[in-house]
């Protein structure tokens, strides 16, 4: 028999870490000392678990790219003598701090599975057992030695997702989450059944982790919709500073045609605003010139966002400005897969 794998939980705040006090029926922080006492199953897992947080554990709707410097370090601290970790994290923002992470921490070659729950851990039809103890099992599971997924994952009742790919779609049911252009890497059920098919590649030999921290914040999105005037088109790309655009666009990548628009764009991309067209609709890809209403945008250099998600735009493209990739080289590079984040 093996080594007995050790996986580090991190905690950063949000409804799963959470219980409710039932003399006065207010929440609280959870206790991570007492967790066997609320999860006892949790000493059925062939895995040693320890426990870590952020300095000040905060509501997800207050993330920001400082916290996931904070999350990256404690990585980092502990990547060697730990074989995954599980992030404990509210739902609003989830889907954004997972794929930061993955930007974030290049070559990575152990599970960090985030998760969460829709209500406290102490509440009686919580979602918060079983999404702690599976992503757990997920985060422990090897194969031959090495952790069978190794890369940056969201777990949320029954399944297990690429965490770039991922989206919040639902405040309320337990079924929070959806991967609208990929499929899931897991399902647990009766067994926990892994789609070996669906995960990264790794090669064997994997090289050294290296963890980025810079993460530009100079990234606006803009929604379009019928109506939508010059001035407010104009008044974001004069946004101070503003460096990259993420522009939802309707269906396939579509947009107005009209020549203030289109000109406003133009401009823009000429003055050094890197601009990405993305679809705003819940599934499905951005295709460039499939139809006349994104030709132009095409044309005048708009960059392909294909299939991925906005929240993975958006982590991407602080990512690349943080890291200095010049100006000459980002279209390109933000067109490429670097974490399976699009096809």
């Amino acid at each position: 028999m093996g080594k007995i794998p050790s996986i580090l939980m991190i905690y950063t705040g949000g409804t799963i870490g959470m219980v409710k006090d039932y003399g006065t029926g207010a929440l609280k922080a959870f206790d991570f000392e007492g967790l066997l006492k609320h999860i006892p199953e949790l000493g059925q897992l062939t895995c040693n678990i320890k426990n870590t947080s952020l300095t000040d554990p905060i509501d997800s709707s207050n993330m920001n790219p400082v916290y996931w410097e904070e999350l990256v370090s404690i990585i980092e601290t502990h990547y060697h003598d730990h074989d995954g970790f599980v992030v404990l994290h509210g739902s609003d923002t989830m889907s954004y701090s997972a794929s930061a992470l993955s930007f974030m921490l290049e070559n990575l070659n152990k599970p960090i599975i985030f998760t969460g729950s829709q209500l406290p851990i102490g509440d009686l039809r919580t979602d918060a057992k079983e999404n702690l103890i599976t992503a757990l099992q997920i985060a422990a599971a090897q194969e031959h030695g090495n952790p069978i997924i190794r890369e940056v994952c969201l777990y949320f009742e029954y399944k297990l997702y690429r965490g770039n790919r991922t989206t919040k779609i639902n405040a309320e049911h337990f079924e929070a989450f959806n991967s609208p252009n990929y499929p899931s890497l897991a399902e647990s059920g009766f067994n926990l059944k892994i789609h070996h098919a669906n995960l990264l590649v790794r090669p064997k030999k994997s090289k050294a982790l290296v963890v980025h921290k810079k993460m530009d914040q100079n990234v606006a999105i803009l929604k379009l919709f019928p109506g939508m005037g010059a001035v407010l088109l104009d008044s974001i790309l004069r946004t101070p500073q503003l460096k990259v655009l993420i522009l939802e666009t309707y269906g396939a990548g579509n947009a107005p045609t009209d020549e203030w628009f289109l000109n406003t764009l133009e401009q823009a991309i000429k003055s050094g605003i890197h601009i990405i067209n993305v679809t705003q609709c819940a599934g499905g890809s951005v295709v460039m010139g499939h139809y006349e209403t994104s030709k132009q945008l095409s044309q005048i250099q708009l960059i392909d966002g294909k299939d991925i998600t906005t929240e993975a735009a958006v982590t991407k493209a602080m990512y690349l400005v943080g890291s200095g990739v010049s100006d000459a080289l980002f279209k390109t590079v933000f067109e490429t897969s670097l974490r399976g984040e699009m096809h």
